[in-house]
């Protein structure tokens, strides 16, 4: 097994949970800290362009003081992630298809929706209103843990990328439900058409709920909820944030918060 794919770490750290309880409540101590060190940088960068500024150069008003103080210490992005990878694997998997038509549930429309939207239209449900839509994007507002909307064997290209996780727990002003999460991998089963492919991305790892943020899954609760397609490929975000693209479900059975990738097809 690939070192990184799991944690060694057992348990979440002693800090984790207060850390986590401060940011629900507004406060990262990660960017409060930041800020202080950053602070003497934008003094003294403010005296120095002050005393140097002439010529064309806009002046500085200290009326017009902005202080961005968590960019000096941050990389120049991240190329990692569960979001990151997930929306990459996914994409590439449904362009090189060029389905006629692909239905989404739940995933980032400013993430994996706008990947798609570069090279076909998608169909999006959501159980909250989408405030913005774009010619190529249509919607339908509903809870998706039924799929009401579509008929049996119906879609021959779907995906839902981290939102199974989270159903039925009232995050999203969704109705408490317990088992939604196996609901919904129910009806994706449904709706699947002979031959097409269902695209599903979920937080794996040691089983829990972490009550009311999400669900982490083992992946073979996973492929028992949808038994009734056939797995052609899995793939996994590590606890180290990489992609994992020559791993099994068993190598992240053990994992703390790792996000299998799952491609399904439905047998004609």
């Amino acid at each position: 097994m690939n070192e990184g794919l799991v944690s060694r770490q057992k348990g979440g750290s002693m800090w984790r949970y207060p850390v986590q309880l401060l940011r629900t409540f507004g406060w990262d101590l990660r960017k409060t800290v930041n800020a202080f060190r950053c602070l003497p940088y934008f003094l003294k960068d403010a005296l120095r362009y002050r005393s140097n500024a002439g010529g064309g150069a806009l002046k500085l008003d200290g009326a017009y003081l902005v202080p961005m103080l968590h960019d000096r210490f941050d990389s120049a992005g991240d190329a990692r992630g569960h979001y990151f990878f997930q929306d990459i694997w996914a994409a590439r998997k449904i362009y090189s298809r060029r389905p006629e038509r692909h239905v989404d549930i739940g995933s980032r429309v400013d993430g994996f929706i706008a990947h798609l939207l570069v090279f076909m239209p998608v169909e999006i449900v959501d159980v909250r209103a989408l405030s913005s839509i774009m010619p190529e994007m249509s919607f339908v507002q509903d809870d998706a843990t039924k799929l009401a909307q579509f008929s049996d064997n119906s879609l021959d290209s779907v995906s839902s990328l981290h939102a199974a996780e989270h159903f039925g727990l009232g995050r999203y002003g969704d109705p408490i439900a317990p088992t939604a999460h196996l609901e919904f991998m129910a009806s994706l089963a449904r709706v699947l058409k002979p031959g097409g492919r269902l695209y599903f991305a979920v937080p794996v790892g040691r089983e829990r709920l972490e009550f009311n943020a999400h669900r982490v899954l083992s992946p073979y609760t996973v492929l028992n909820a949808l038994s009734a397609l056939t797995l052609v490929s899995f793939a996994a975000v590590g606890d180290d944030g990489l992609f994992y693209g020559d791993c099994a479900p068993g190598d992240v059975v053990e994992a703390r918060y790792a996000c299998g990738l799952l491609a399904f097809t439905k047998p004609g």
